[in-house]
């Protein structure tokens, strides 16, 4: 059954699905998107060459029916519908279920509830509401956050000293992450401590991360990739200017991706986590 939730910043949501009192009548949008082609033309050139495709904000109509038994909870809901597409809160969260799945994509209201008039909203329980939503970013995404981590020593000594005693085995620095998405997809990598200029890196490409630092237990140095939200953080500090200059902020390609971990002190006992959500260009 389709349904979607409306949540604004405030943390107050709707739904609207196929039961009253937010019946969804028409839902448009949520598919493909415009795309504006990249190319570029020489001189006595026979058409063009291609560079790119960047795809536009995704813009989403909403018809919703509102239900009700008497003409006073009509009015509530109205106003309920009207508090929560807020347009001056900000982006919200929008999450589309249907059946077992279930994605989520940051929106903007662009057009608070209409309620327009005519023969078919004269009645006391019925009114239809027209809303209209901006997507700033395209690509629906999963509503759960993936996870891998990579531990380069695992398990340890106890003490008193109890035979048989299990100790510290060193743990594999390379592990592969699926993109299960439709495009690249950033990640959100965190360093914890100990660690001397701790590096990440993309093998097939061989991009990386590097912070030229040492991290001691009890640190945790936070990377994000995000275009436009690129963050290098340790303990809530703005620490951009560790990153060595030759690092790059890459992104999970489609598919696998063989990431590698490195520092200049191979006996440490750190441990990297790698955290992303698979994007899709339509639902």
């Amino acid at each position: 059954m389709e349904r979607i939730t409306f949540i604004n910043s405030n943390g107050d949501s709707v739904s609207l699905g196929r039961a009253a009192p937010f019946f969804l009548k028409e839902l448009e949008g949520t598919g493909g998107v415009t795309a504006d082609i990249q190319t570029q033309k020489a001189p006595y050139q026979d058409g063009e060459t291609y560079i790119d495709t960047l795809l536009e904000p995704r813009a989403i109509s909403i018809t919703t029916v509102i239900m009700t038994e008497t003409h006073q909870e009509l009015a509530e809901r109205r106003r309920e519908l009207a508090r929560v597409f807020n347009p001056k809160l900000g982006p919200g969260v929008l999450r589309y279920e249907t059946g077992a799945a279930v994605k989520e994509i940051e929106a903007v209201v662009d057009l608070a509830p209409v309620f327009p008039s005519g023969k078919e909203n004269r009645g006391i329980a019925f009114q239809t509401a027209l809303i209209d939503l901006v997507c700033p970013s395209p690509f629906w995404t999963d509503d759960y956050t993936e996870s891998k981590e990579i531990v380069t020593w695992i398990g340890g000594m106890t003490f008193p000293l109890v035979l048989p005693t299990r100790f510290a085995t060193k743990g594999p620095p390379i592990i592969n992450i699926v993109n299960k998405g439709d495009v690249e997809t950033p990640v959100r990598i965190e360093f914890m401590g100990p660690a001397t200029n701790p590096k990440i890196i993309k093998r097939d490409t061989g991009e990386y991360i590097q912070v030229n630092r040492e991290l001691v237990y009890g640190d945790t140095l936070v990377v994000t990739t995000d275009f436009g939200a690129k963050r290098v953080e340790i303990n809530g500090e703005n620490v951009f200017n560790w990153i060595d200059l030759g690092s790059s902020f890459w992104q999970l390609d489609v598919g696998d991706n063989v990431i590698e971990y490195s520092s200049d002190d191979p006996v440490e006992p750190a441990a990297v986590s790698i955290s992303y959500r698979n994007r899709y260009v339509g639902v």
